[in-house]
C-alpha cells in the first residue's frame, strides 16, 4: 500500500485532542485509530504489536540476521490532530497534475494561495491533496504514521539488512501530552526521529524553549458615574501591561530564530480579567529574560496601582533538544545523506515549536524530527503531495540502512 493511501484512510477518523480534558487519552477518538493501526500492524506481519491503557500503540520490526548488534531505531508520530480547527469530516481534495496555481478548497469560500504558501509552485505536476476548506487534513500527523508503516512495510518485502525498529504512535502531541507515558525503557529504542515535520528532506533539531504564563488582575468596580479616583479597571490595566512587553516580539512579527510573546487568550469583565500567554526563545538566556520581563511588568503595575493588582504565574513546558542532540550529531548526518540519496536537498531549519522528540530527548531518547511532505497544518489551508510522502518514505528506509 502506498503511503497517500493509508493517509487517505487515517483521515477518516476523527483523532482531534482536547487541551482541556484530564483523561489520558484527551479523547477518546484517538482509540478508534490506535484501534485500527493495532490491526493493520498485526497483518503487516509486525511483532508485539499492542495499544496500552493510555492510547500508546506500539509495534517492533526484530532485526535480520546479522544485525542483531545495530543499536534500535525508534520512529515515533503522533495520532492526534490539533484542536485550533475542525478535524470531523474531513473531505480531502486529490488533485492530479497540479498546475502550481491556486486552488479552490470545495465551497468553503476559502482558497489556498501561492501567495501564502510559495513551495506550491514547486509541486507543479505533482498529485496534490488539499482539504475541502471546512476541517483541516489531519496530515499533521497522520501522513507521519503512513510513512512509517510504509517503510516496514517496503523493508520486510525488499528483505533489506536492518537492526530492530520500534515503532511508537502517540495520543495527544498536539496539547503538549504526546510524550508523557511513553515507556521508554520497554520501547527499546537507543535513538529515535520523529515523522512531525512540513516538506520533505526537512530536518529539525532545535526547538523554542517553551513557557506558558498566566496574568491575572484584581479591579475594583463601581458604577460608572462615581467611578473617579475609586474604580480599577482590571481590563484597561491588564492591556497596559500587555503594552510593557515589546511589541514586535509576537508570532505575526517574528521568523527564523526570533521568539516572542503570544496572547492566546483573554477574558475579563471590570473586576477581574486574565491574559494567557505562550513564551518562545531558542536561547536559554534570553528564554529567561522574557519571562523576567513579563514579570518585571507585572511589578510595574503592582507600583502604579498598588500591591496585588496584578500577579503572574510562570510554567516551562519543555526546553530546546539541541543540548541533547549534539553528543549524538551522525542522526543528523544520516538524515542529511538519506536525503541527498533519496534526491532531495536537506534543509535543516529550527522547529518554531515543539514536538514529542523534543521530551523525548530529555528523558533518555534523542529524537531529531523529519518533514513528511506536508505543509499548512492546524488548519483548513493544509496540503501535501504523494510525490513527497513517497520521498520522506524513501528518506527514512535510507536512514535506516546506514544505522
Amino acid at each position: 500500500m502506498k503511503a497517500y493511501e493509508r493517509l487517505l484512510k487515517y483521515v477518516t477518523v476523527w483523532t482531534t485532542s482536547d487541551e482541556d480534558s484530564t483523561t489520558v487519552p484527551t479523547t477518546k477518538r484517538q482509540l478508534d485509530l490506535g484501534n485500527l493501526l493495532v490491526e493493520e500492524m498485526k497483518e503487516m506481519g509486525l511483532s508485539d504489536v499492542s495499544m496500552d491503557e493510555y492510547g500508546y500503540v506500539y509495534g517492533y520490526l526484530p532485526a535480520t540476521e546479522g544485525m542483531e548488534d545495530v543499536a534500535p531505531l525508534g520512529l515515533i508520530a503522533h495520532l492526534d490532530t490539533a484542536p485550533d480547527f475542525n478535524g470531523q469530516n474531513v473531505k480531502p481534495q486529490i488533485i492530479q497534475d497540479y498546475n502550481g496555481e491556486d486552488v479552490v478548497l470545495g465551497t468553503s469560500g476559502r482558497v489556498l494561495a501561492v501567495k501564502d504558501f510559495p513551495r506550491l509552485k514547486g509541486y507543479k505536476g505533482r498529485t496534490l491533496i488539499t482539504t475541502d476548506g471546512t476541517s483541516l487534513l489531519g496530515a499533521d500527523d497522520k501522513a507521519g504514521i503512513a510513512e512509517i508503516l510504509t517503510a516496514a512495510e517496503d523493508l520486510m518485502r525488499e528483505k533489506t539488512p536492518h537492526g530492530k525498529i520500534c515503532i511508537a504512535f502517540t495520543p495527544d502531541e498536539e496539547v503538549g501530552g504526546g510524550a508523557q507515558y511513553l515507556r521508554i525503557k520497554e520501547f527499546g529504542a537507543t535513538y529515535g526521529y520523529t515523522l512531525d515535520g512540513s516538506h520533505e528532506g526537512e530536518i529539525q533539531f532545535e526547538n523554542f524553549n517553551a513557557a506558558g504564563a498566566e496574568v491575572t488582575v484584581h479591579g475594583v468596580n463601581v458604577h460608572p458615574g462615581s467611578a473617579k479616583d475609586i474604580m480599577k479597571n482590571a481590563q484597561t490595566i491588564a492591556m497596559e501591561i500587555h503594552g510593557l512587553l515589546p511589541k514586535d516580539a509576537c508570532p505575526e512579527k517574528t521568523e527564523g530564530y526570533e521568539g516572542f510573546y503570544h496572547m492566546t487568550e483573554f477574558n475579563g469583565n471590570v473586576e477581574q480579567a486574565v491574559m494567557r500567554y505562550i513564551i518562545r526563545d531558542f536561547d536559554p538566556v534570553t528564554f529567561v529574560e522574557k519571562q523576567e520581563k513579563l514579570r518585571q511588568a507585572v511589578a510595574q503595575i503592582n507600583e502604579t496601582y498598588g500591591e496585588g493588582t496584578a500577579e503572574v504565574k510562570i510554567e516551562e513546558s519543555y526546553r530546546n533538544m539541541r543540548e541533547k542532540i549534539e553528543p549524538c550529531m551522525q542522526l543528523i548526518d544520516y538524515a542529511k545523506e538519506a536525503c541527498k540519496e533519496t534526491g532531495v536537498e536537506p534543509d535543516i531549519a529550527p522547529i518554531r515549536g515543539g514536538t514529542d522528540g523534543a521530551r523525548l530527548s530529555f528523558v533518555g531518547l534523542p529524537c531529531p524530527n523529519l518533514g513528511t511532505g506536508g505543509d499548512g497544518f492546524h488548519g483548513p489551508f493544509e496540503h501535501i503531495t504523494v510525490e513527497g510522502m513517497d520521498l520522506s518514505v524513501e528518506i527514512i528506509k535510507n536512514i535506516i540502512k546506514k544505522m
